[in-house]
This record gives C-alpha cells, sequence and structure tokens, in this order.
C-alpha cells in the first residue's frame, strides 16, 4: 500500500500488558503518516491504556461493535490489522469490504476473510512480542526490526486519571515509593509472596515506602497463600482499591515497580519507571519475548535452559532469584 493519509484500525483483542506492547505500533505510523487517524479496537477493560496513548485517536469497544457492525462501518477505514486474531472481527470487516485487511497466515481463518497475510511464528521466534507486532506493518509498506530503544520512544503514554485524595495523601512524603504487583491472575509464573515481605523488610523504611497494588481478586489469593501478610509488612495495600486508569497514575507517582511478567510491569516500563521483572527461562515465557521495554526496565531471570516446570504452575527457577538481587537493583532508586 502506498504510504499516504489514511484510517487504519490495530485490533488487539486481548489482555493489558499485550495491549502496552502494541502501542509502539501506532507510535511508528504517526511519525510516519503525517495525517493518518488511527483507531483501536480491544475489550473494554483495556479502555484506560488505549486512551492513555496520544498516538491513539480513537478507541472502539470489541464488544460494541460485534452487537452494532455500523460502528465500523462508519469510519471508512483503509486497513484494518489484527495483531491478535480475532475471527468474528475479521470476517466482519471482510463483509464491509475494508480494502485492507492484515493478519497472520497461521490462522485459518485470515485465509477466508483477510486479503493480505504476513507468515511468521510468535511462539517459535527468538524475537521479542513487540518487536513481532511490527511484522504485521509489512502490507502497509514498511519492513522494519525495531530496537528496544526505539520501542521505548513510541509509546506515547501518559496518566490521565486522578488517584482518590485518601490515596494521594498517603504519597505526601519525600520517601521513594515502591510498587509490588505480587499476582498475575494465572498469566505469569509468580515469585513467592514470602520473598516479596522479605524485599519489604531488607529496604529501610525511612527511605522507602512500598504500595501494594492489584485486583480485590487477587487479594483474596494472597490472603488465602500467606494469611497476615499485608498486616505483617509496613506496605500500604491497595489491592482492590484502584481502578485502572487510577492505577496508570500511581505507577506515574511511582519510582519503581516491582511484578513478574504483567500488565503493570509493561505500563511502568511504557512510562520510564524503574520496572523490575522476575522471569522463568521457559520458552516463550522467557524475558527474550515478554521483557518490559523501557528506558529503566530490568530483568531477572535465572540463566539456565529449562522446561521442566512448563506444565507446572509453581516454578522451581522463579523461585530461585534471590531476595538480594532484587534489592540490589531497587536500592538504585
Amino acid at each position: 500500500m502506498e504510504k499516504k493519509a489514511q484510517r487504519i484500525i490495530l485490533s488487539r483483542t486481548d489482555n493489558l500488558g499485550d495491549v502496552i506492547l502494541t502501542l509502539p505500533l501506532a507510535g511508528f505510523l504517526k511519525h510516519h503518516l503525517e495525517n493518518v487517524r488511527l483507531y483501536f479496537i480491544g475489550k473494554a477493560y483495556t479502555k484506560p491504556l488505549i486512551e492513555a496513548c496520544e498516538f491513539i485517536d480513537c478507541f472502539l469497544d470489541r464488544e460494541e461493535i460485534i452487537q452494532n457492525p455500523h460502528i465500523l462501518e462508519e469510519i471508512k477505514a483503509d486497513a484494518i490489522v489484527f495483531i491478535f486474531p480475532d475471527k468474528s472481527l475479521a470476517q466482519l470487516a471482510s463483509k464491509l469490504n475494508i480494502p485492507l485487511r492484515i493478519g497472520t497466515s497461521h490462522r485459518w481463518f485470515h485465509w477466508l476473510y483477510c486479503n493480505q497475510s504476513v507468515s511468521f511464528s510468535r511462539k517459535k521466534s527468538d524475537l521479542h512480542e513487540a518487536q513481532l507486532n511490527f511484522k504485521l506493518l509489512k502490507p502497509l509498506g514498511w519492513d522494519v526490526l525495531p530496537s528496544f530503544e526505539q520501542i521505548s520512544q513510541w509509546y506515547g503514554f501518559e496518566a490521565k486519571a486522578t488517584l482518590p485524595t485518601e490515596i494521594e495523601g498517603l504519597l505526601s512524603d519525600n520517601r521513594k515509593k515502591i510498587i509490588i504487583h505480587p499476582k498475575s491472575k494465572g498469566s505469569a509464573r509468580e515469585w513467592d509472596l514470602s520473598k516479596y515481605k522479605e524485599v519489604i523488610d531488607a529496604l529501610d523504611a525511612q527511605k522507602y515506602q512500598f504500595l501494594i497494588t492489584g485486583t480485590a481478586s487477587e487479594e483474596a489469593r494472597v490472603i488465602q497463600e500467606f494469611p497476615g501478610i499485608l498486616e505483617e509488612t509496613s506496605a500500604l495495600n491497595l489491592m482492590g482499591k484502584l481502578d485502572l486508569a487510577q492505577l496508570i497514575t500511581l505507577i506515574a507517582k511511582a519510582d519503581a515497580l516491582l511484578a513478574c511478567s504483567t500488565g503493570p510491569l509493561h505500563i511502568a516500563a511504557a512510562l520510564g519507571k524503574l520496572a523490575v521483572g522476575l522471569y522463568p527461562p521457559i520458552k516463550p515465557m522467557h524475558p527474550e519475548r515478554w521483557q518490559p521495554i523501557g528506558t529503566h526496565a530490568e530483568v531477572l531471570v535465572l540463566k539456565k535452559e529449562c522446561s521442566a516446570c512448563r506444565k507446572q504452575i509453581q516454578c522451581a527457577c522463579i523461585q530461585e532469584i534471590s531476595v538480594e538481587e532484587v534489592c540490589k537493583i531497587l536500592w538504585t532508586v
């Protein structure tokens, strides 16, 4: 396709971290197409992420589109890029005859509903998820492999919400603010809760203020797995107290975030914060594929080849990451 002003839809209807790692595509397109208008189709709960990106002109709720296809029709898009495969949306885009419909060749329904396919395997690739997304720009005229440094410059990500007054007041002192996000909704291998407690106990409470974040359901899991942990540390428990837009603002106000491979870790990296990620060495969950990309992103992973934990929720390798290694990085804040 000729590189000219156009209306392009980026479709990524999965989870927070995946969406964050897709935003640099929008930054790239805005920098290379002077008058392009960009739309982003996502799940409703990811809307605050997409609205925090200066390069996205309009968020579109997937379910609203499925229920009312005229929403998609009225955009009169020149192209739609399926970064995450979505059969229903691909079928609808074909029915509406969007001129350029781009998907991967590894999904059979893309052969039916997309008219441009790109052949690559995410699971078998050695590239990072954010780099793999750029392969889908080839039918638009770009064959690029951006560096991590370039990707970190294309987020265009900024917090926009305000925090509740009572929480804002808790952050008013001069201590360094470190967020711990211990859970991942089961999407990642997780560090043991006792290790997070050791980190909190190891750092001087007069210099560092720890904030524990997560959903209400994740709070229930934390209490179940480690009764008393939220009361036995000096950390502030903010689990279940913030919506996503407020969480983005909290991360923007903090100095660092410590987590396993989760959406908030990628949010911190996109905001330029010290984002410390804890990863297993298991492909494709390893950091080469999913590490946070940002100007101050750090990764800790056991340097070994491992597949023994692949089918287990508990991962011995991630537990071997030491409290001392984590504290050494956090002391730089």
